[in-house]
Parts: C-alpha cells; structure tokens; sequence
C-alpha cells in the first residue's frame, strides 16, 4: 500500500498512514534493548479506510539497518 497507493485485499485507493510517536506508550516500534538502553525503532501503519487492511513498515534505512545488526 506504500508504494502502490492500492489496497492488495480490496483494490481501494482510500488509504491513510499513521505514523509511529515514540513518545506515546506503547508506540508502534519495535523495542531493541540491551542491558544498559532501550532503542526504539519507528514503526509506520497504512491502514485501508475501506476493508481494515494493515500494513506496517519500517520506512527509514537506518532503522532496517540496526534491525539487520541486532536480528539478522
């Protein structure tokens, strides 16, 4: 839905992004911890208004990046 602007479940244009707030508890991102910090990974949300359809994404590079060196 990113790219495409098209919901792959129900073909509708009506879609909104809903950005991650780091700042809100319990923000959409993925948590990376260590013992000594927390880091926060930003998390954006495409919602389709029309069927509910959600996709999530992680929309920076660096953000993959550290996913890549901690996960991968």
């Amino acid at each position: 839905m990113k790219n495409t602007k098209h919901c792959p479940k129900c073909g509708s244009q009506n879609i909104v992004r809903v950005p991650d707030d780091a700042h809100r508890y319990l923000a959409n991102s993925i948590a990376i911890t260590n013992i000594a910090w927390v880091k926060r990974i930003p998390v954006a949300r495409y919602v389709c208004c029309d069927c509910g359809y959600v996709e999530n994404w992680v929309e920076t590079e660096r953000g993959r990046d550290e996913l890549r060196r901690t996960f991968g």
